[in-house]
């Protein structure tokens, strides 16, 4: 089990820091004086990383436990789970960024593409 949720951790977060990075430089790019002030940051970039390797361990890692050890409604944790995502890294996008003009709704549109091209990569690979 243990090499299971290692193997969960490691591969989630290199998906997630791939498909989120590549979703804020491309997302500033197309919606430059929307989501973005027009300028791509390397601080921001940084920030995008950084904070999803706080919050994408912790989110599996709980997730996981959960699955395992109760018999509560995935569908709930996971809305719940990735809710609390979404406004943590809203915070800190908020907080810390330079470019976010919508650092919420940013976050959002980030997890929401990264949750389901997930979802997506996963039903491909072990269908």
């Amino acid at each position: 089990m243990i090499e299971e949720l290692s193997v969960a951790l490691v591969l989630s977060l290199i998906m997630t820091l791939v498909l989120e990075t590549g979703f804020f430089l491309l997302a500033v790019e197309l919606l430059q004086g929307k989501l973005f002030t027009g300028k791509r940051n390397k601080k921001d970039l940084m920030l995008v990383i950084m904070v999803n390797i706080i919050t994408n361990p912790v989110v599996v890692l709980v997730y996981w436990l959960i699955y395992i050890y109760t018999e509560w409604n995935i569908v709930i944790v996971v809305v719940l789970l990735e809710i609390m995502a979404v406004l943590t890294e809203g915070y800190y996008f908020k907080r810390y960024g330079r470019t976010f003009k919508h650092p919420f709704v940013f976050s959002l549109a980030v997890n929401a593409f990264s949750y389901s091209a997930g979802v997506v990569i996963q039903y491909l690979l072990f269908r």
